[in-house]
C-alpha cells in the first residue's frame, strides 16, 4: 500500500456537515467534501492486510484496497478505472450505502474502519470534475433488443451492462423520470436528483432509451414487449408496503411512509402533487418503524417544521457495539444514529401501536401505545414479546407514518398477467444462478426477486442478471462477474 503505517498514524475522520439549524431549512445535501490532505490521510489508513475482507463485505465485490492505494498516490484515473469495473454508479452508493464493506474492514477489528464509502464518493466526483467519465458507445451492435421494466438501481445497472455488451436496451418507467427509488424514495438531502440526471444523460448518450410515463400492463400492452423484445428484465422493486392493521387505521392522518416521501421529492422537483397533500408542519408526528425509511421521514418532518417527532421501533434497542453474537466480519445489528436523528427526534424502542384514535371528523388525533418485553433467543436475537402490564398510554398524534418495510412486489397487473411464479414470500421466483423466471425470455432482478434490500444489492443484482441475459442471447458473455473474472482485465 501507499503508506504501510498509515493506519497507525491517522485516525478515522469523516467530512464536516452543514450545521443542523441551517440544513433543516432546505433539501440540499449537507455533507461536505474532504480537503485534499484529509482524503490522502483517510486513504492511507487502508492496511496491507493479507485477506481484504472488504471485498466480500461489498455486494458488488469492489476492489477496495487497490482504489484506496490509487487515491493515496493521487492517481485519479487509476482510482476511477478500478472503481468503475465493479460499480456502475459509485455516485449513488458513495452517498446512500450503509457500507457493509466497512463492517468487514480488517482495521475495524480494533480500530474505526477505513472510510471506504466517503473515499468512493470522492473518487467518482473527482473523476467527473477531471473529465474521466465519458459516454462510451459499444463498437458493435448485436441486433438483440432488451426491455428493462423499472428504472431503479437494478434496472439502470442491467441496462448499462447490456448496452455495453452491444444490445439495444429500452427502459420502461411508470413515473415521469427515471430513477425509481433513487428519485422518488430517497430524500434530496441525501441524494440530490441532478446526480441521477447526470448519470441518465450519460446512459442516453451511450444508447440506452428511456420511456417514462410508461406503465407496462396499463399504458403498454404486455404482449407488445414479449413480441418486440428478445429478452425482458423485470426490475420493478418491492413496492407493496407492510401495513398496520389495528383499529383506526382508516383515519385521515395515517399514511404509508413512501407516500409522504414521494410527495416531498415531487415538490422539490417541481412536479405537481396530484394526491391530497401530506404535510408535517405544526403536527405531532409519529414514525412507526426504525429503519432507513423511517429515518428519512424524520429528516423530512424536521424540514416541514413538525411540532414534535417521535420514532417507534417494535424491537428492543440494539447494543452500541458488536456482541458475541455479531462477530467480525459479519454485518452487526448495532445502534445506528443517522444524520436525520441528529436533527431532532425522540426515539423509543420495544413499543407497539394498539390503536389510532380520531376526532369527530375522522382525523387522527392520538395513538394508543404499549411497551413490550422481549425474550431473546439463544443467538441473541429478539424472539418473542409480551405487553408490559400497566404501560398502555395515549399520546397526541396528528400524523402517523408507517415505515415498516415492504412485503413483496406488486402482483396486480404485470406479474399476474404474465403468470409468473412467486416464491413463499411473494417475490417473483427465479433460478438462483440464471435470474430466469418460469417464462424463458423473462428475467427478474433486484428487490422484485430477492425482496426488500439495499441499493448496492440492487446494483449487484442488475449486473449479475445482465450477464445471464447476455449468455442467454449470445451463448456466452464477456461481462464481468462479481468475482472479477472478466477476461483481459487486470488491476
Amino acid at each position: 500500500m501507499g503508506k504501510p503505517t498509515g493506519f497507525l498514524e491517522y485516525n478515522r475522520e469523516l467530512p464536516s456537515k452543514r450545521p443542523v439549524q441551517e440544513r433543516r431549512k432546505d433539501y440540499k445535501e449537507f455533507v461536505n467534501l474532504y480537503e485534499p490532505e484529509q482524503l490522502n490521510k483517510q486513504a492511507a489508513r487502508c492496511m496491507n492486510c493479507g485477506i481484504p475482507f472488504c471485498h466480500h463485505g461489498c455486494p458488488l465485490g469492489n476492489v477496495i484496497p487497490e482504489f484506496n492505494d490509487a487515491v493515496y498516490r493521487k492517481a485519479w484515473q487509476d482510482a476511477y478505472d478500478i472503481l468503475i469495473t465493479t460499480n456502475n454508479f459509485p455516485e449513488f452508493t458513495g452517498r446512500i450505502c450503509p457500507a457493509p464493506c466497512e463492517t468487514s474492514c480488517v482495521l475495524g477489528i480494533n480500530q474505526p474502519a477505513v472510510a471506504i464509502e466517503e473515499i468512493e464518493k470522492h473518487i467518482i466526483e473527482i473523476a467527473f470534475e477531471k473529465g474521466f467519465v465519458k459516454a462510451k458507445q459499444p463498437n458493435i451492435r448485436t441486433g438483440k433488443k432488451i426491455a428493462v421494466v423499472g428504472s431503479g438501481p437494478a434496472g439502470l445497472a442491467a441496462a448499462a451492462q447490456l448496452n455495453s455488451a452491444g444490445h439495444t436496451v429500452t427502459v420502461f418507467e411508470r413515473d415521469d423520470a427515471p430513477g425509481g427509488l433513487l428519485r422518488y424514495g430517497i430524500p434530496d438531502f441525501k441524494l440530490e436528483k441532478w446526480i441521477i440526471d447526470r448519470r441518465i444523460s450519460l446512459l442516453e448518450l451511450e444508447g440506452v432509451v428511456f420511456r417514462c410515463n410508461s406503465n407496462v400492463g396499463v399504458d403498454i400492452r404486455i404482449d407488445e414487449l414479449t413480441r418486440d423484445f428478445h429478452a425482458i428484465i423485470l426490475c420493478g422493486g418491492s413496492t407493496i408496503p407492510r401495513d398496520l392493521t389495528v383499529p383506526g387505521r382508516e383515519l385521515k392522518g395515517t399514511y404509508f411512509a413512501m407516500d409522504f416521501l414521494k410527495q416531498q421529492n415531487q415538490r422539490v422537483r417541481g412536479v405537481t402533487v396530484l394526491e391530497e397533500d401530506i404535510f408535517a408542519m405544526g403536527k405531532n408526528v409519529i414514525v412507526i418503524g426504525g429503519g432507513d425509511t423511517g429515518s428519512d421521514c424524520v429528516g423530512t418532518s424536521n424540514r416541514h417544521a413538525a411540532k414534535t417527532i417521535t420514532q417507534f421501533e417494535l424491537l428492543p434497542q440494539p447494543p452500541k457495539e458488536r456482541t458475541a453474537y455479531m462477530p467480525w466480519p459479519t454485518y452487526p445489528m448495532v445502534m445506528k444514529t443517522t444524520s436525520s436523528h441528529e436533527e431532532g427526534v425522540e426515539r423509543q424502542w420495544a413499543m407497539a401501536t394498539k390503536e389510532f384514535i380520531g376526532d369527530e371528523n375522522g382525523n387522527l388525533k392520538a395513538l394508543k401505545i404499549v411497551q413490550l418485553d422481549w425474550k431473546m433467543a439463544d443467538d441473541g436475537r429478539p424472539a418473542k414479546f409480551v405487553e408490559v402490564p400497566g404501560t398502555e398510554e395515549t399520546i397526541p398524534c396528528e400524523l402517523a407514518l408507517l415505515a415498516m418495510g415492504f412485503v413483496h412486489p406488486q402482483h396486480e397487473g404485470l406479474v399476474n398477467e404474465l403468470g409468473l411464479e412467486l416464491d413463499e414470500r411473494g417475490n417473483v421466483r427465479a433460478a438462483e444462478k440464471s435470474y430466469q423466471t418460469n417464462i424463458k425470455k423473462i428475467f427478474v432482478a433486484g428487490d422484485m426477486r430477492r425482496g426488500q434490500s439495499l441499493v448496492v444489492w440492487a446494483i449487484s443484482e442488475g449486473r449479475e442478471c445482465a450477464r445471464k441475459v447476455d449468455e442467454f442471447l449470445m451463448g456466452s458473455s464477456l461481462l464481468e462477474t462479481k468475482d472479477h473474472s472478466l477476461i483481459g482485465v487486470t488491476y
